[in-house]
């Protein structure tokens, strides 16, 4: 009997797949500083599209168009960078307050391990001298990982408005090459998934804003269970600067905490906002966020999860945003395409 060598077509393939998404992974990696702009780019140039051919057809001139579209972004920026600001401004006007109920707190814990465990201030200098020499290196680590994303956003506000500009002006010229990319017979499929990645965008959009609302809701009922003053301007303006990477909640969680130190002569009130604050991103980023936006781009929530998680170890914070709408980018052409039926059945919500 002559034996029947094996076939290896199957895991011969199933390899060429790994190593396909293998390279694609580092690709993205290491060149998250150039993709990551360019995808908010896209994102904006996609939103800003539909206004920038309505006022096309009102017979405003097609750069101007583009210019008053722009515009229109950056009043947005800039309304959100001037609540980051304010926030700021009203912290420093109550440092002095800060400072000195912070010595009478050090005082008074002084007070209390002096007498409830006989910790002399000699000792508590030491314990304190020490404790600051070992976390000297990770206060350092923390501060420039915050001037680090402080800045890169920085960098993002000036180059994303540049890459859209430039979408919008070459989009002709970007969807003839892609049509040339591909078979004639695929024209019309590129262009249907062109004009339904326009409206999933704007899915992707609302889903985002009621995220805002939901987040802002929640902040603003958990600082009013534990009777922060104003908890309702401090609940929304935390959720609006959410947008800013790390800086934004950071700046946003000062004031109530300093508001709440304050007004209250205790320690619990501050640990309360953190409390708060720490909970709803968590509850923001693994189940408001995945179904709000899921639902509205027929995703299941499971794979949006797992989209948000590789998102934020390939590209951070930034990742788990883009990640959600390059993933219903991926249904509509599987939803198109005879031999991905399988995947997109797999992201599809079952609806």
């Amino acid at each position: 009997m002559i034996p029947i060598p094996p076939d290896f077509s199957k895991k011969t393939n199933a390899l060429e797949v790994f190593q396909y998404l293998f390279i694609t992974l580092v690709i993205l990696y290491f060149g998250k500083s150039l993709f990551i702009p360019l995808s908010f780019a896209l994102l904006i140039s996609f939103i800003l599209y539909p206004v920038c051919k309505w006022m096309e057809q009102k017979g405003v001139n097609f750069n101007v168009a583009i210019g008053l579209s722009l515009i229109a972004v950056a009043l947005l920026f800039t309304i959100i960078l001037f609540l980051l600001f304010s926030q700021i401004l009203e912290f420093s006007n109550e440092w002095q307050t800060l400072e000195t109920k912070l010595e009478e707190t050090i005082n008074q814990l002084s007070v209390f391990l002096t007498n409830q465990f006989g910790v002399n201030e000699e000792k508590q200098m030491i314990y304190i001298k020490n404790t600051l020499n070992n976390s000297g290196s990770q206060i350092f680590t923390f501060l420039k990982n915050a001037v680090y994303s402080f800045s890169e956003s920085l960098f993002y506000l000036l180059i994303v408005p540049i890459f859209s500009a430039l979408i919008l002006f070459y989009r002709q010229l970007l969807v003839e090459a892609l049509y040339h990319i591909f078979p004639l017979d695929k024209k019309e499929m590129i262009r249907e998934i062109i004009f339904e990645t326009i409206h999933e965008y704007y899915k992707f959009i609302k889903g985002m804003l009621v995220v805002y609302v939901i987040v802002g809701l929640l902040n603003s009922i958990g600082l009013l269970i534990i009777g922060i003053p104003y908890p309702f301007l401090f609940g929304f303006t935390a959720s609006v600067l959410t947008f800013i990477p790390y800086v934004g909640i950071m700046v946003s969680s000062l004031l109530p905490i300093t508001v709440a130190w304050i007004t209250f002569n205790s320690i619990w009130y501050p640990i309360g906002v953190i409390l708060v604050f720490s909970l709803v991103q968590v509850l923001e980023a693994y189940i408001i966020f995945p179904y709000a936006v899921g639902s509205r781009l027929k995703i299941n929530t499971l794979v949006i999860l797992i989209m948000v998680i590789a998102g934020g170890i390939l590209w951070g914070t930034a990742g788990m945003i883009l990640f959600i709408p390059f993933i219903s980018i991926l249904k509509l052409i599987a939803d198109r395409t005879e031999s991905l039926k399988s995947l997109s059945l797999l992201l599809s919500d079952g609806k």
